[in-house]
């Protein structure tokens, strides 16, 4: 089964699911969980230098015996050494990745590089312009990251990947503004945190409702976590997740398959998350 993509604004397609490469890989040799992710329907890894994992996250590309263009890689870059540029960095990640350009090449937060963010993403472009990534992004940035370096961008970034499920929805409404007037995409990581993180939480009988009734239309089984899932798809959203489980990664992957949430349905899961505030990052 082919996984839905989103348009990104410079004309590249994203896979709207991602596989993460930190939380619990963090590390750690994630050949194996990469394997396993690919096996069962993923094509999309989210790593970063900071997770100290690339080499093995290219392990797990090679090993599973897949093509380079059936496959979406994004990395980010970290805090820059002494002498070190984005595209450096970059050179080095794709050695260690094993592959010639990433899809996806983002900045991995504003506070690694105070005082040089527009210096930072210059090197950005610089890295897309030479061929070194198809698109490029932003992590973490907040209205403010985004205006200093819209302010000389001639290549708008193409994502920003944010914390985002339905407790920090309503405070995120600002950069989501700026996201849609510049076309660019927004990421969820720790989309599913108010299932295992906040449990007794005003969200439990609103995702078991909504799960109940999607569950009936479909005529076979629903997961909560399908339901918040089903969510940020619908809102166009870039879906960061992991699990060591491959029940559990087909499941995510079967998303696209459950039936859409109503309008109302939708609304309820914003009004109720708005009640309290709750970030798990």
């Amino acid at each position: 089964m082919s996984v839905p993509t989103l348009p990104l604004n410079d004309g590249n397609y994203v896979p709207w699911i991602a596989f993460g490469t930190g939380t619990t890989l963090y590390q750690q040799d994630a050949t194996q969980a990469v394997r396993l992710a690919i096996d069962n329907g993923i094509t999309h890894f989210d790593g970063a230098q900071l997770y100290n994992n690339e080499e093995t996250l290219g392990a797990g590309v090679i090993a599973s015996g897949k093509s380079r263009s059936e496959l979406f890689i994004t990395t980010k870059v970290a805090k820059l050494q002494a002498g070190e540029t984005a595209k450096t960095a970059l050179q080095t990640s794709l050695k260690k990745l094993g592959v010639a350009q990433v899809d996806l090449y983002l900045i991995h937060g504003p506070r690694h590089h105070e005082g040089r963010l527009k210096q930072v993403w210059k090197d950005m472009e610089a890295c897309k312009t030479e061929g070194l990534t198809k698109s490029i992004g932003v992590s973490n940035f907040r209205p403010a990251h985004l205006k200093e370096i819209l302010e000389v961008a001639t290549i708008l970034p193409a994502v920003n990947q944010i914390e985002l499920q339905p407790y920090v929805w309503k405070s995120l409404q600002p950069v989501i503004a700026v996201h849609k007037e510049h076309g660019i995409i927004t990421s969820s990581y720790g989309g599913l945190s108010p299932l295992f993180r906040a449990k007794g939480g005003p969200l439990d009988p609103v995702i078991e409702q909504i799960r109940a009734r999607l569950e009936a239309t479909r005529g076979k089984p629903v997961s909560d976590g399908q339901v918040l899932n089903k969510w940020m798809q619908q809102k166009g959203i870039l879906v960061v997740t992991t699990s060591s489980k491959a029940e559990r990664i087909r499941e995510y992957v079967d998303t696209s398959n459950v039936p859409e949430l109503t309008s109302e349905e939708v609304d309820l899961i914003e009004e109720t998350g708005s009640q309290i505030y709750q970030p798990f990052y």
